[in-house]
């Protein structure tokens, strides 16, 4: 990851920078991450936001003295951490006893098939729900949870190798069409 943040950078000195900081507080700002979100899959989105928040403000980062960027990294990483809690928080949950349409023709198999989904972790559960359930595009599901189109497609990617997965601990096997 540390390469692709660097390869953002023009100048060697500004990549030298980049990194010292990077290896100092990477840690720490996923630790922050973590501590308010509280599930490490969002930790680790949050961290990544920080970093390039931290890019997309370099010239000002870049020109903070050392001893003041501690603070400065820590402030972004928990801000990224409260935009995310914000951002899904405006989304609504499907309520638990929710029972959504379905062919009748294989009920039991769907049935199963979508309390799997709702044992997702949640960022991956409500992706699933609006992708297979509701059957919205990726585009239309990024711009309803006010995230990148990318996250929602690596998000559905992720999800369904989670259904995958534990289907195939259960004896189902995947066949790809």
């Amino acid at each position: 990851m540390l390469t692709m943040f660097l390869a953002m950078l023009e100048t060697e000195e500004d990549q030298r920078r980049f990194t010292k900081l990077y290896e100092a507080y990477e840690k720490k700002v996923y630790a922050v991450a973590l501590r308010v979100l509280g599930d490490p899959t969002r930790a680790e989105d949050a961290a990544q936001q920080t970093w390039f928040q931290l890019l997309k403000n370099w010239e000002r980062v870049s020109t903070l003295p050392w001893e003041e960027t501690e603070g400065y990294t820590v402030t972004t990483a928990k801000n990224a951490a409260l935009d995310q809690l914000r951002a899904e928080k405006r989304t609504t949950a499907f309520p638990e006893d929710w029972d959504p349409p379905a062919p009748e023709a294989h009920q039991d198999e769907y049935d199963y098939l979508v309390s799997l989904i709702r044992c997702l972790p949640e960022n991956y559960r409500r992706i699933l729900e609006l992708k297979c359930v509701e059957e919205q595009t990726n585009q239309e599901i990024a711009r309803r949870l006010k995230i990148n189109e990318s996250t929602v497609s690596s998000r559905v990617m992720r999800g369904r190798a989670m259904l995958r997965e534990q289907l195939e601990k259960e004896g189902y096997h995947y066949a790809a069409v």
